[in-house]
């Protein structure tokens, strides 16, 4: 797994959100944009970052932060997750996993004593084409703060 690194160019993705709308790495020239990672929509770790993010974006916005959620769902699903929980920002339906692949956030996971492939939580901020900031723990209950740090 080749995670990016602060410093490193975002790959230039171009996907589809939950709603079938093309998103494009250059949508966000001029904004930090928040491009975050989590294995599974509507699971309760996912669940909790998301509502975290919703309940702090106001801030974010002001700060001048644009979100994006990622994961390997499908459109359906990311649909429904955004829905229940009335995220104002998109989530990409990754299915071919090229946004996953291109930051690195694809790779073997450790789950009660047992491994398996799949997306780790990760967080990156980029800006101007640029990861300026990766985080790595992320603590789903409180993910706004980190990103505000």
């Amino acid at each position: 797994m080749n995670t990016l690194k602060v410093g490193d160019k975002a790959p230039n993705f171009e996907s589809l959100d939950e709603a079938g709308n093309v998103v494009k790495l250059s949508d966000f020239t001029g904004k930090k944009l928040v491009v975050f990672f989590y294995p599974k929509a509507s699971t309760p770790g996912c669940t909790l970052e998301g509502c975290n993010l919703r309940d702090n974006y106001e801030i974010l916005k002001e700060k001048g932060y644009a979100l994006l959620g990622v994961s390997a769902d499908s459109a359906k699903r990311q649909s429904n997750f955004k829905n229940k929980h009335e995220f104002p920002f998109p989530l990409l339906a990754d299915e071919d996993k090229t946004v996953i692949n291109g930051f690195g956030v694809w790779g073997l996971k450790k789950f009660m004593g047992r491994e398996y492939d799949g997306i780790h939580r990760k967080t990156f901020v980029v800006e101007d084409g640029v990861v300026i900031k990766v985080i790595d723990k992320v603590k789903t209950k409180d993910h706004a703060a980190q990103i505000l740090d």
